[in-house]
């Protein structure tokens, strides 16, 4: 099979970072990208050392039969509207997180996709990490025994400092903590319990710090999870903190628990329950976009397209499941109650 043509749709600092990527990704390459501002190709060549030609219109992209991939790395309200357009014109997908901000959105975005027959990757990434993957091992071999609670804590302070703060405080641009952070250690959360989510309820506070202030929504939530069958856990999102970044992860079973990468567990003889014993990994502790794992993401979705599968752990399906308690969470912060996964329709 000849490699895939990516075109990208955005050109910002999420976009450099997959451009970069598809550098050492085999069966796809970008070759065009689209953007508001006006381009010169040779200066695009320049910059990122391809050849790629430029689009000002979507439309006219989607119209090109030598696009096969369409990455969507615009602002969050896009999301919705170009993934719709770009399923429609039969090309398969990536889309940054999050999909969109709203359910309604989330929903036409996977009806455009099913009606297609499309393939869609969501940049939920850290699922290919060294450290998800670790943890992924640790639990798939029972170590830790059968979870009954977890949690997955998101703490970046996303302020002035920061590329994104001038349109993330924007709530029709961020949308809300988890949304336009958070998402990625509720995501986490349900990769690792590995169980349906059955109801929620979030609550929501803020810094007074005053470069935190222009925020129009709450920019700390903490969420507790019920799953089906028992189990509980609980996910906060913080990008009001003055602190380094931290992905915290806490896991506790029948036989054993881990904290970030340490580990203690009765199935493995002679450890001793005073200490944690380490476990030796890259960690997910970085909010930079080329610090990402990428690459196996991509490269697993090329793969999945040449076998005519879903990807592994980060399809459309996953990902929309993950989306649909974030929404259910924002509900319960916004009205200020549980909120049953059963209210939010499929």
């Amino acid at each position: 099979m000849s490699d895939l043509n990516v075109g990208v749709v955005g050109l910002g600092w999420v976009a450099g970072a997959h451009i970069e990527t598809f550098k050492s990704v085999r069966g796809a390459r970008v070759t065009a990208v689209c953007s508001r501002r006006e381009l010169q190709e040779t200066a695009l060549q320049a910059q990122y050392g391809i050849p790629l030609k430029a689009y000002r219109s979507l439309d006219a992209m989607l119209a090109d039969p030598n696009i096969h991939i369409v990455d969507i790395c615009t602002p969050h309200p896009m999301h919705a509207r170009e993934a719709v357009a770009a399923a429609r014109a039969g090309k398969h997908l990536i889309i940054e997180k999050p999909l969109c901000l709203t359910y309604t959105d989330a929903l036409a975005i996977r009806d455009a996709i099913r009606l297609a027959g499309v393939s869609a990757c969501v940049c939920f990434e850290a699922r290919f990490s060294k450290h998800f993957s670790l943890i992924h091992s640790v639990v798939g071999e029972g170590l830790l025994g059968d979870l009954h609670y977890g949690e997955v804590d998101y703490y970046h302070g996303i302020g002035p400092w920061y590329k994104q703060y001038e349109w993330n405080l924007k709530k029709d641009f961020g949308g809300s903590s988890l949304l336009t952070a958070g998402c990625h250690a509720l995501d986490g959360l349900l990769m690792f319990m590995n169980a349906e989510v059955e109801e929620v309820v979030t609550y929501s506070s803020q810094s007074k710090n005053p470069v935190f202030q222009p925020y129009e929504y709450k920019t700390s939530t903490v969420t507790i999870l019920k799953f089906k069958g028992g189990p509980i856990g609980k996910v906060a999102s913080i990008v009001d903190c003055l602190q380094p970044y931290y992905f915290h992860i806490h896991l506790v079973g029948s036989l054993g628990s881990l904290l970030d990468n340490r580990i203690y567990s009765e199935k493995l003889k002679g450890m001793s329950k005073e200490r944690w014993s380490t476990l030796e990994t890259a960690l997910v502790d970085s909010g930079d976009v080329k610090d990402h794992p990428y690459q196996p993401q991509f490269q697993a979705f090329i793969d999945s397209i040449g076998k005519k599968e879903p990807m592994p752990l980060t399809n459309f399906d996953v990902a929309f499941e993950s989306h649909r308690v974030v929404f259910a969470a924002d509900i319960s912060a916004h009205e200020g109650r549980p909120v049953k996964m059963s209210e939010l329709s499929q």
